[in-house]
């Protein structure tokens, strides 16, 4: 597993992968040993997430390496449908793909996602619209949302 890093106007970011795909995108302090990328995989998904954060792209392209339960990979495919500048809630996704029991469940293998932002968990909210969770700071989170539109967002009923 090979570790990069970047620089966005949302702070640093560090990314884990192989060619395979990508396991791992988070927001970091400054790192000891702030890497920068090597190959040409890594260089492309470093110019997909500047193009996102340039607002001249909305989606990412590069592979991506689920690794997590079953039902955590389940989840964060599902947030995957989420378009760019729509929101969810923790509720809808659990009343509509799994069962509205499971709520925590569901919110628990979100906060568990470790490639933010390529896998778009920053667009659930709480049932009444408050920025609950995020692995990757709420401030970021905000941004993030803000980033996309919100709060002229529109919401998506998964």
């Amino acid at each position: 597993m090979e570790r990069w890093h970047a620089n966005s106007k949302f702070g640093t970011m560090e990314f884990t992968g192989t060619e395979e795909g990508v396991t791992a995108l988070k927001f970091v302090s400054t790192p000891d040993n702030f890497t920068a990328p090597q190959t040409a995989f890594q260089h492309t998904v470093v110019k997909q997430t500047e193009a996102y954060f340039n607002q001249t792209s909305r989606s990412f392209s590069f592979p991506l390496t689920m690794e997590g339960t079953a039902f955590q990979v389940k989840i964060w495919k599902l947030l995957l449908e989420i378009p760019f500048g729509t929101t969810t809630t923790y509720l809808n996704l659990a009343r509509k793909h799994v069962d509205v029991k499971a709520i925590r469940a569901v919110a628990h293998a979100i906060g568990k996602n470790p490639i933010l932002i390529a896998i778009p968990c920053h667009r659930v909210l709480g049932s009444d619209g408050s920025l609950v969770g995020y692995s990757g700071g709420l401030e970021n989170k905000v941004k993030l949302l803000e980033h996309e539109g919100y709060p002229v967002q529109k919401s998506l009923d998964l």
